[in-house]
């Protein structure tokens, strides 16, 4: 599994910017909001999901958004979610709960893990995401994070999570 500098060679390898600041381990949306000072642009929530067929799903979402794992379900065709084990999250994204992180799809190396992103990212602005911790946030352009996702091999579902 990668680390953060890691990641950030990954990123420059492909001509990927990033502005990426430290803080306090924050766990929670709330703390993230406590800790992580000014940061234009979008801050979103991590789901990591699973199903009784044992399929996964990284849901990124706006950070402000209520996510009724019914009716996502429901629109994603998965059946009843849940949420995925700290131990299955290490296996697979290789990151820790409060770290969860669309950068982790680097680690999903086998393509278990399906992402979704929330439509509501379209909305300009730079996406801040923990870079496989939760004691630093980096932004960078939607049009970068989706060059990164197919760099991965991992082409993004779109839903309306609003």
């Amino acid at each position: 599994m990668l680390s953060p500098q890691q990641l950030f060679d990954r990123l420059a390898a492909l001509g990927i910017a990033h502005t990426t600041v430290e803080h306090a381990p924050v766990f929670t949306v709330e703390e993230a909001k406590t800790h992580r000072g000014v940061l234009p642009g979008h801050h979103i929530k991590n789901l990591f999901l699973r199903n009784k067929k044992e399929e996964m799903w990284l849901v990124v979402a706006l950070e402000d958004r209520a996510i009724d794992l019914k009716r996502l379900g429901e629109k994603l065709g998965a059946g009843r979610l849940s949420f995925g084990s700290p131990e299955r999250l290490a296996r697979y994204l290789g990151v820790e709960p409060g770290s969860v992180t669309p950068f982790a799809v680097i680690n999903d190396t086998d393509h278990k893990v399906t992402l979704v992103l929330d439509e509501g990212l379209k909305a300009g602005g730079p996406v801040n995401a923990h870079p496989l911790t939760n004691t630093m946030t980096s932004a960078l352009s939607l049009a970068d994070l989706l060059r990164f996702f197919e760099a991965t091999g991992h082409r993004p579902t779109w839903l309306d999570l609003g």
